[in-house]
Protein backbone atom coordinates (compact mmCIF):
# COMPACT_ATOMS: atom_id res chain seq x y z
CA UNK A 1 0.00 0.00 0.00
CA UNK A 2 2.67 2.75 0.93
CA UNK A 3 5.07 1.66 -2.14
CA UNK A 4 1.50 3.02 -4.48
CA UNK A 5 1.04 5.91 -2.46
CA UNK A 6 4.98 6.63 -2.71
CA UNK A 7 4.88 6.30 -7.04
CA UNK A 8 1.57 8.11 -7.12
CA UNK A 9 3.52 10.93 -4.85
CA UNK A 10 6.34 10.58 -7.48
CA UNK A 11 4.07 10.92 -10.26
CA UNK A 12 2.03 14.08 -9.53
CA UNK A 13 5.43 15.58 -8.43
CA UNK A 14 6.31 14.91 -12.25
CA UNK A 15 3.16 16.64 -13.54
CA UNK A 16 4.00 19.25 -11.24
CA UNK A 17 7.73 19.93 -12.98
CA UNK A 18 5.86 19.64 -16.27
CA UNK A 19 3.48 22.36 -15.25
CA UNK A 20 5.61 24.71 -13.70
CA UNK A 21 8.31 23.85 -17.29
CA UNK A 22 4.94 24.83 -19.05
CA UNK A 23 4.17 28.51 -16.83
CA UNK A 24 7.82 29.31 -17.76
CA UNK A 25 7.71 29.02 -21.33
CA UNK A 26 4.11 30.32 -21.23
CA UNK A 27 5.78 32.99 -19.43
CA UNK A 28 8.28 33.84 -22.56
CA UNK A 29 5.74 33.87 -25.46
CA UNK A 30 3.69 35.88 -23.22
CA UNK A 31 6.78 38.37 -23.05
CA UNK A 32 7.32 38.12 -27.20
CA UNK A 33 3.71 37.87 -27.56
CA UNK A 34 3.12 41.79 -25.48
CA UNK A 35 5.72 43.78 -28.67
CA UNK A 36 3.27 46.42 -28.66
CA UNK A 37 2.68 46.37 -24.60
CA UNK A 38 5.21 48.62 -22.59
CA UNK A 39 8.26 47.18 -21.06
CA UNK A 40 7.18 47.43 -17.74
CA UNK A 41 4.26 44.94 -18.46
CA UNK A 42 6.28 42.32 -20.43
CA UNK A 43 8.63 42.76 -17.73
CA UNK A 44 6.14 41.15 -15.33
CA UNK A 45 4.45 38.93 -16.99
CA UNK A 46 7.72 37.62 -17.26
CA UNK A 47 8.99 37.79 -14.27
CA UNK A 48 5.39 36.59 -12.42
CA UNK A 49 5.02 33.21 -14.72
CA UNK A 50 8.77 32.48 -13.69
CA UNK A 51 8.04 33.60 -10.05
CA UNK A 52 4.52 31.18 -9.63
CA UNK A 53 6.57 28.21 -11.41
CA UNK A 54 9.29 28.79 -8.50
CA UNK A 55 6.29 28.73 -5.74
CA UNK A 56 4.92 25.79 -7.63
CA UNK A 57 8.03 24.14 -7.84
CA UNK A 58 9.33 25.01 -4.03
CA UNK A 59 6.13 23.21 -3.14
CA UNK A 60 6.22 20.52 -4.78
CA UNK A 61 8.36 17.38 -4.21
CA UNK A 62 11.08 17.50 -6.37
CA UNK A 63 11.69 20.87 -5.08
CA UNK A 64 11.76 19.91 -1.23
CA UNK A 65 14.49 17.55 -2.83
CA UNK A 66 16.23 20.25 -4.71
CA UNK A 67 16.20 22.27 -2.04
CA UNK A 68 17.28 19.56 0.57
CA UNK A 69 20.43 18.75 -1.92
CA UNK A 70 21.51 22.62 -2.01
CA UNK A 71 21.36 22.65 1.66
CA UNK A 72 23.36 19.78 2.23
CA UNK A 73 25.61 20.93 -1.24
CA UNK A 74 26.69 24.22 0.79
CA UNK A 75 27.38 22.26 4.02
CA UNK A 76 29.77 20.07 1.78
CA UNK A 77 31.35 22.97 -0.10
CA UNK A 78 31.98 24.65 4.03
CA UNK A 79 33.88 21.76 4.54
CA UNK A 80 36.06 22.23 1.59
CA UNK A 81 39.94 22.95 2.57
CA UNK A 82 40.58 25.80 0.21
CA UNK A 83 44.54 26.78 -1.26
CA UNK A 84 46.14 29.39 -0.04
CA UNK A 85 46.84 32.18 -2.65
CA UNK A 86 50.37 31.15 -2.84
CA UNK A 87 49.75 28.02 -3.55
CA UNK A 88 47.20 28.85 -6.45
CA UNK A 89 49.44 30.92 -7.57
CA UNK A 90 52.34 28.09 -7.68
CA UNK A 91 49.67 25.86 -8.94
CA UNK A 92 49.21 28.19 -11.77
CA UNK A 93 52.26 28.64 -12.78
CA UNK A 94 53.07 24.83 -13.09
CA UNK A 95 50.12 24.19 -15.16
CA UNK A 96 51.57 27.33 -17.18
CA UNK A 97 55.40 25.22 -17.46
CA UNK A 98 53.81 21.92 -18.25
CA UNK A 99 51.64 23.71 -20.77
CA UNK A 100 54.63 25.48 -22.49
CA UNK A 101 56.47 22.25 -22.67
CA UNK A 102 53.83 20.50 -24.21
CA UNK A 103 53.74 22.80 -26.52
CA UNK A 104 57.09 22.80 -27.28
CA UNK A 105 57.33 19.02 -27.65
CA UNK A 106 55.10 18.77 -29.78
CA UNK A 107 56.04 21.56 -32.30
CA UNK A 108 59.14 19.67 -32.53
CA UNK A 109 57.48 16.41 -33.49
CA UNK A 110 55.12 18.63 -35.85
CA UNK A 111 58.44 19.64 -37.19
CA UNK A 112 60.28 16.22 -37.15
CA UNK A 113 56.87 14.40 -38.78
CA UNK A 114 57.05 17.44 -41.40
CA UNK A 115 60.77 17.26 -42.31
CA UNK A 116 60.62 13.45 -42.56
CA UNK A 117 57.45 13.24 -45.16
CA UNK A 118 58.24 16.05 -47.39
CA UNK A 119 61.87 15.97 -47.03
CA UNK A 120 62.79 12.25 -46.86
CA UNK A 121 59.69 10.19 -48.40
CA UNK A 122 58.28 12.85 -51.06
CA UNK A 123 61.72 14.76 -51.72
CA UNK A 124 59.93 18.03 -52.11
CA UNK A 125 62.51 20.87 -50.08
Amino acid sequence: MSQQTIESSEQKSGWVSLVAVAIVIAALVLYYTLIDQGYWIRLGALLGGIALAIVLMIFSADGKRFITYSKDSWLEVKKVVWPSRQESTRMTLVVFGFVLVMALFLWLIDKLVEWLVFSIFLGWK
